[in-house]
């Protein structure tokens, strides 16, 4: 393989904005994640056996759904998805239709770490905070999530790696991005700069939120 420094340079502005398009459907897929699921994972969790909102039939459903949507290959998922994209942002292209897919992906997979995190709490607490008459909204407002912050915040570092690499998959449909450019000059063109520059673009992107997720998440444990 060689390396052209001067034919990076040329396609710099290229290089940047497909960066930006990574980082634009990154970031409305995790918005996504955290905001359906972070309540599913909860909701998952709440209503397991033992727990103060018991619910088998509710268990089971959203447990259902949730790993039939993560056993779906995510270019399976990407292309599958074309109608709903199409309805929701009117076309399959682009960064932002491929958000959709990421979004879908996403969920189940958020949703499961969190409920994964509440699982390492103290069962002891969570029994003490229903002998002492709190609401279930309380509970989990006061109690499990204060007390799963931290294993959450590595559970969304863990969510935005998964989304980068989701999101070079993407450029296989034209959703944009480092994995776009990567397809469409370093695959179809035999372009080995642009292949090296996307590759250390990805590790240094995973490494840094690798770093700021383990960090944050130290901080804000106070056990």
């Amino acid at each position: 393989m060689e390396f052209d420094v001067q034919h990076m340079i040329e396609l710099w502005p290229e290089i940047t904005k497909a960066f930006g398009q990574t980082l634009y459907m990154i970031g409305i897929s995790l918005s996504v994640a955290i905001i359906i699921g972070l309540p599913l994972g909860i909701l998952l969790f709440v209503t397991d056996k033992g727990l103060f909102l018991e619910n088998r039939f509710v268990k089971s459903t959203f447990g259902f759904v949730v790993n039939m949507v993560r056993s779906i290959p995510f270019i399976i998922l990407l292309v599958a998805l074309f109608p709903l994209t199409q309805i929701i942002v009117g076309t399959t292209v682009g960064p932002l239709a491929a958000s959709v897919a990421l979004s879908v992906a996403a969920i189940p997979f958020f949703a499961r770490i969190v409920e994964t995190s509440l699982r390492e709490i103290d069962k002891g607490v969570i029994e003490a905070a229903v002998a002492v008459g709190a609401t279930p909204w309380m509970i989990i407002k006061d109690v499990l999530l204060p007390e799963a912050k931290s294993s959450i915040v590595q559970g969304i570092t863990l969510t935005i790696i998964s989304l980068v690499a989701y999101s070079a998959m993407a450029g296989i449909i034209g959703g944009g991005g480092i994995g776009d450019l990567a397809i469409r000059f370093g695959y179809y063109r035999y372009d080995d700069t642009i292949m090296i520059v996307t590759v250390v673009i990805l590790i240094i992107l995973v490494q840094l939120i690798q770093q700021i997720g383990d960090w944050t998440s130290k901080a804000i444990d106070k056990r």
